[in-house]
């Protein structure tokens, strides 16, 4: 018989209840890693430098967490309560992270601080859950065996997430949308959890509304997110956004003032309608001009087709090999009546062959000779797009280059990014190939830069259009042979897949240009 000074011992969990809390375990840490992939992704589309962003998130994660997990030992009572109360905080804080924080950047200048605090928060509240559902699910027998199955649990949960939200989350539902719909996931073990123990729970009711009010909010936001990343995107970029898309890849915008069509991947300017002749009879017709006989050309990249409009002009030309990693790209080239327009459709013709797959892997696995080698890739912004940079990768080029051909490699701005822009040019020297760099202005890049290479020398003096050019006639490109003193040549490091000299170089430019 106890005495009245005694506190009455709650029944023994059932299995129905301990099942639920595994289950609870298993979602949260899918939860927990998509809400880490959200931020990393979202900060390194914004900021760029992948590796840095994203190592930064998982290290605040991580520290975030320890916290959490050390403030769990002063949760003396109501063990059960706190969990739905930080599950709750957890949907809330989690699920509003992604709009919250762009809308910041949208906005305002204080990303960073809205980031590491979205981290501080979220991440405090994962390092409560496990020790607290720890604690809940000791009470039915041995913690060693439950630990185990809890971290195990854990651990698979994280696999999950890791696969859901780049094959999955991202591409169907956006940043935004995967944010809203992560915050439910939360939302939906604390409903489940008030619901089986109800009867642990003196303030269920509070607990039961406190859930359906984040649940409207968080719902409502699922609905709305395709408006409201659209309502950011605008403010994000000057004139009106006529096709949006994230895709598994990257984040596709293409906007249109008057005459002017842009296409941006991850924020990044890829061509303006107004100039981009420039750009393509650059990077085009020199490589044309000077191999022996180009009869089969390889654009690796270019997927809005600009530069395959370019290689058609050419009657030469028998066979065209599109690769460009995102098929979404190049489906807008093909479909989207702007960028059909733009290109002269020239992804439909007979002579193109379109295929989506890594440009470094495809080189690395055909078998196929080229007469002409166009790459055509993004900036080396992060360390994904590096080894597109890197000596392996142009021994490779340098591989599949028939006898008398050339390649063309666009290599981002020698004014704005002149150690980069020597590095890529020296990284090409390195593999024995021989170097011919020029540049261009084309008005939206500013001073562009290009290296033409070949297993012999070059005779650049012999260029001459053998198509109709509206810009890079012979005394044009002849000019873009000569460097002036702040674009010359300077001493850099090649760039490796070990040692990326050329993402450093390019990321210290555009901390000097942002």
């Amino acid at each position: 018989m106890s005495t009245p000074s005694e506190t009455p011992k709650p029944e023994p969990l059932s299995r129905r209840q301990i099942s639920l809390l595994l289950v609870s375990v298993w979602v949260i840490s899918i939860c927990g890693l998509v809400y880490e992939l959200i931020i990393g992704t979202l900060s390194s589309y914004l900021l760029g430098s992948s590796v840095t962003h994203f190592s930064i998130t998982i290290g605040s994660f991580l520290f975030a967490m320890g916290v959490g997990s050390y403030l769990s030992r002063f949760v003396q009572r109501d063990v059960l309560g706190v969990f739905v109360t930080v599950e709750v905080v957890t949907g809330i804080c989690g699920g509003g992270a992604a709009a919250l924080l762009m809308g910041i950047f949208a906005f305002t200048s204080y990303f960073y601080i809205a980031m590491f605090a979205a981290i501080l928060i979220i991440g405090g509240c994962m390092g409560l859950e496990i020790p607290l559902l720890t604690r809940l699910v000791s009470e039915r027998g041995p913690l060693k065996d439950h630990l185990a199955h809890i971290l195990s649990v854990d651990y698979l949960g994280a696999l999950i997430g890791s696969l859901l939200f780049p094959l999955v989350l991202l591409p169907v539902l956006g940043l935004l949308g995967t944010a809203f719909a992560t915050g439910l996931l939360n939302l939906l073990v604390a409903g489940a959890v008030v619901a089986v123990f109800r009867d642990r729970l003196p303030s269920w009711r509070r607990s039961i509304c406190l859930v359906g009010i984040a649940a409207v909010l968080l719902i409502a936001g699922l609905v709305r997110a395709s408006s409201l990343s659209s309502f950011y995107e605008r403010n994000l970029y000057s004139d009106r956004i006529v096709y949006s898309e994230q895709t598994s890849y990257q984040k596709i915008i293409m906007t249109r003032y008057k005459n002017d069509l842009r296409l941006f991947l991850d924020g990044s300017l890829q061509f303006s309608l107004l100039d981009e002749y420039r750009y393509h009879e650059a990077l085009v017709h020199p490589a044309m001009s000077l191999a022996t006989s180009p009869r089969r050309v390889l654009i690796l990249g270019g997927g809005d087709g600009l530069a395959v409009r370019q290689v058609l002009k050419h009657e030469t030309v028998q066979a065209i090999t599109l690769v460009d990693i995102d098929p979404a790209v190049t489906r807008l080239g093909q479909d989207h009546h702007l960028l059909r327009e733009a290109n002269d459709n020239a992804l439909s013709a007979p002579r193109v062959t379109i295929i989506n797959a890594d440009a470094f892997n495809h080189v690395a696995e055909t078998n196929e000779y080229y007469d002409v080698i166009l790459s055509d890739l993004p900036d080396p912004r992060n360390e994904a797009l590096c080894k597109l940079y890197s000596g392996v990768f142009y021994q490779l080029l340098q591989r599949r280059l028939a006898p008398g051909g050339v390649i063309a490699v666009q290599a981002t701005s020698p004014f704005f990014a002149r150690h980069a822009y020597w590095s890529i040019v020296e990284t090409i020297r390195q593999t024995g190939l021989a170097v011919t760099p020029f540049h261009v202005q084309v008005p939206s890049f500013g001073n562009w830069g290009f290296v033409l290479a070949a297993k012999a020398p070059l005779e650049p003096q012999n260029y001459a259009p053998t198509v109709p050019v509206k810009f890079l006639n012979a005394a044009t490109f002849q000019a873009g042979l000569s460097f002036p003193a702040d674009t010359a040549k300077i001493e850099v490091n090649i760039s490796t897949l070990d040692r990326t000299a050329v993402l450093s170089y390019y990321e210290a430019a555009s901390r000097n240009w942002r």
